[in-house]
């Protein structure tokens, strides 16, 4: 089993990878950088074209009236469209613009061969080992994103991923 310093470790080397990729991607793109609930947004609709804002906001988490202005922002700066739902005109459903597809094609583009650059750099058996934990990454990032637990299980519960939570006495 792992310890606790190897799992904060863990979190933390993955915070910075991801900050890190994410601010070397948007200059190599040469493009002013959308704010992170923007992209979660993005990201979001299109992998479900069509979803509605109600439910944009239950799988991100987040208040209603955030997605609201969220989604208000994108569409004025003509990266998400909002089409009302035949069956229901209350409803607004959601769907990336061409110029949103564009944009995201060309910062994974970017990002793409920032990681190549990056990888090329490592011993090749480091590098097999990064590319190896690919699918665990992915089993990770579905075990995560699977129902959220009730707070007070597991250890440190309410503490994980807030580097500034004490742990309850005994557990450090």
């Amino acid at each position: 089993m792992a310890t606790q310093e190897e799992i904060a470790r863990f979190g933390a080397v993955l915070g910075e990878v991801h900050r890190l990729l994410r601010r070397r991607t948007v200059a190599r793109a040469d493009r002013e950088p959308l704010p992170e609930a923007q992209v979660e947004v993005l990201l979001l609709v299109r992998g479900a074209p069509g979803i509605s804002g109600k439910e944009a906001a239950r799988r991100l988490g987040t208040a209603p009236n955030t997605v609201s202005t969220l989604v208000r922002d994108l569409t004025d700066a003509g990266l998400l469209a909002r089409d009302r739902d035949p069956a229901d005109r209350r409803v607004v459903r959601l769907r990336i613009t061409e110029a949103a597809r564009e944009r995201m094609a060309h910062y994974e583009i970017h990002r793409a061969a920032l990681l190549a650059g990056a990888l090329a750099e490592l011993d090749p058996p480091v590098r097999a080992a990064i590319l190896a934990a690919a699918p665990h990454l992915d089993a990770l990032r579905d075990a995560l994103a699977g129902p959220a637990r009730p707070e007070g299980s597991g250890p440190a519960a309410g503490t994980a991923g807030n580097p500034l939570a004490v742990a309850p006495p005994g557990t450090a």
